[in-house]
This record gives structure tokens, sequence and C-alpha cells, in this order.
């Protein structure tokens, strides 16, 4: 089938889980896409009908080379981008679990001081700098860099210096062995061995926790304005959260959208003064403070009907009407692996010595899933290099 677009197109419906998944799949790899909704756009239907021998079969995702795609699973997915999935090797002196700030800027010193270095990243490389709009201070970018760019930049770096990079995996377990070296577990069923592990694997957005949430996650509720924002050309759009993650996103969602408001929970936001200044100078963007939202009131399978929110000053009960929301309302650790396996803190963050490394003798953590760690590039970069300084040591030490 030609396809006269230079995007990806993806057939979908909003209530196959199938297209969610692969949606998110390809938001994670920060690869653009089309998306139809085929119950929204029912003259799609034939078009569905034609590719699949009379099927009405979703998601059926067609390429800028003309190849189509039903149903695919991940797997498939990771294959057509050219994504490598599986190692080259079993064993390597360091393998890092994620490929964000900390984790690619460890292993391009490791790789420097010649040892062999495994990245293992199941999104796309740069973590969630990648998704962030504009970068206006990290050292060296006197003009800003967007961060998409800068996640490029680190990857083609890494892999300059010899790291090796698999993508669109994920890990499942980190146990030690009997040798003493660390075993680390990708699914589906693959192994391998290490003298020391680096844990980078950051941070996601928090949820609201509301009534409606749920339901409307991947269709009118979203966590990240690069991967959906498209989907809200000309319409009205909420971000939650008054943070620079907030504003950020909020900026960049007027690429689409028409009207562009942030609530946040507190009596001020937190966002620095620079973003402020920007987002106050839009005549198309607006701030409202000391609201919380209780409900997100969903009507029929996929429709954000209203968005009820009390002023938390007068108690009174409000409701707004949009037609997607945002949120941005703080971070929680992606240390689910490390569960009962390492000190966690009290939000779950991994705690570690001075040296970065936690109770398990070469399992390092640093950025943002790290206890301490500050949330911010610059910081993840400064933990990268020292993590993979104090894992050198400790390879060193060990022979």
């Amino acid at each position: 089938m030609e396809n006269k677009n230079s995007e990806i197109i993806v057939y979908s419906t909003a209530w196959c889980s199938d297209c969610k998944r692969a949606k998110k799949f390809f938001g994670e790899q920060r690869i653009s896409y089309k998306n139809i909704d085929i119950d929204e756009n029912p003259e799609f239907v034939s078009v569905v009908e034609k590719i699949n021998n009379g099927m009405r079969a979703v998601p059926t995702i067609v390429f800028p080379d003309g190849s189509i795609m039903t149903e695919p699973t991940n797997a498939e997915l990771a294959e057509k981008l050219g994504l490598n999935t599986i190692a080259q090797r079993k064993f390597y002196d360091v393998i890092i679990i994620g490929g964000g700030t900390s984790g690619l800027t460890a292993s391009i010193y490791l790789a420097r001081e010649g040892l062999d270095t495994l990245v293992i990243e199941r999104g796309a490389l740069g973590g969630q700098v990648g998704v962030t709009q504009m970068m206006d201070n990290f050292p060296g970018f006197d003009q800003g860099i967007s961060g998409a760019d800068f996640a490029d930049r680190l990857g083609r770096q890494a892999k300059r210096f010899g790291v090796e990079v698999i993508q669109a995996t994920e890990v499942s377990g980190i146990s030690k062995e009997n040798t003493g070296y660390l075993c680390v577990s990708t699914r589906p069923r693959n192994n391998y061995g290490c003298k020391a592990v680096l844990f980078a694997t950051g941070a996601h957005y928090r949820r609201l926790g509301v009534p409606g949430e749920d339901a409307l996650i991947g269709s009118r509720v979203h966590f990240c304005g690069t991967c959906d924002g498209a989907f809200y050309k000309d319409k009205h759009v909420l971000v939650v959260g008054g943070g620079n993650s907030g504003f950020e996103e909020g900026l960049f969602l007027t690429k689409y959208a028409s009207q562009v408001d942030i609530v946040e929970f507190m009596p001020e936001v937190k966002a620095s003064k620079i973003i402020q200044d920007k987002v106050f100078s839009l005549p198309n963007m607006s701030v409202t403070v000391n609201h919380s939202i209780k409900e997100l009131v969903v009507e029929g399978r996929n429709n954000l009907a209203g968005i009820k929110v009390e002023d938390r000053a007068t108690g009174e009960i409000k409701t707004w009407h949009h037609d997607g929301i945002f949120i941005f309302i703080g971070l929680l650790p992606n240390s689910e692996l490390l569960k009962g396996v390492v000190e966690l803190d009290k939000m779950g963050f991994v705690v570690t010595d001075k040296t970065l490394m936690t109770a398990i003798p070469g399992l390092f953590a640093a950025g943002d899933v790290r206890s301490g760690s500050t949330k911010q590039a610059a910081s993840a970069a400064g933990e990268g290099a020292t993590a993979a300084l104090m894992i050198r040591d400790y390879v060193r030490s060990i022979g």
C-alpha cells in the first residue's frame, strides 16, 4: 500500500488495548506517527478492511515505505524499526540499566576507561530529557538545546566510544551469582553476566488518583506533550502542575492547541521565573493556582465530559471543560525491580552510600531513581560520571 505521507499512520480505536500498547511503544521510542481513530473517522473503516481482506483489524500500521503491520507485537515493531533488542555477548564488565542522562554519561566514561559496557533501555535513549521542549540551563549550550537533540547527541556519543546499546528491552531481574558476578535478566528469556551494574532507570510522572483518570489514560489523559500533543490541534487542553515540567510542556502544547490552561494545587507555582515569564506573555495560556482536581467526568467510552475542580480557598466546586488533560505533578522512581532487594527510602528511591553503591556489592544507582538526587539534567550527568569512576575502581578491586 502506498503511503504518501512521510510519517507512520496508525489506524486504531480508543477501546483497543493493542492500539494503546502500539502507540505507547511509539511514544516511548519518541517516534512520531499520525493516529486515525476509525470510530471517530468512519470514512477510514473501508481502508482498514481493504488492507485486512475484509477484517476490521486494529491496530493497522502503515509505514512510509508502504509496508503494513496488523496487530504487531512490540518485538515485531522493534525489529521493523531496526532497534537492537538482544546483546551481542553474554558477559560485560558493566551493564547499565537505563539510557537516560545518567546512564549514557556513565557509559561514555566507562567505555573511555576501556570497560566493556552494555546499556539496556526499554524506551528511547535520553529518558525524561528527551521529551523536554527546551533545555536552557544545561552548561555549555548558551542558546539552549531541545531535549530531543540533546538525547540524540548523548546516544551518538556513547556509541562513538564503543558502548553497546539495546532498546525496547525490559529488564526483569537482577541477581547475585555464586561466582560473585551479577546477572541481569531481560524479557523474554535472556541473561547477561557482569562485574557491576548501574541502575539508572529514572522516574515517571505521578497520577492524579481521582475517579475517571484510569478510564481516560491514553485517550484524553496524557503524561507526555511531545508524544500526544499533536492530537489536540486547535483544541483546548489543561496542564496539571505548576513546576518547570508543567510550564515547559504547556509551552510546547501551544504548538498544537489553541488554548492551554495550567492549574496548580498550591497557592503559588514553582516554575522558574524565566519560564513563568514566557507563559504569562502568551495570550492563549492561563494559570490558575490553589485549585484541586477532584474528578474527571467520563461520558461514553473515552469522552472527557468535564473536569471537577475545587477552589481550595473557598471550597467551591467548579466544572471545567477541556478536550484533553496533561499531568505533570512530580516524579515517582522506576525502582520496582529493586523492591525487597536493596534499601529504598519512603518514596521508593534507591538508597546508596557515598560511592553510589547499594548494599549489594557491585550494584550502583545514579540519577533520578536515587534517593537524594536533585532531578536535574546537569546533576544527572554529574552523577553518571561519578558512578562511572566509582564503578571503575570497584571493577579494578575485584580483578
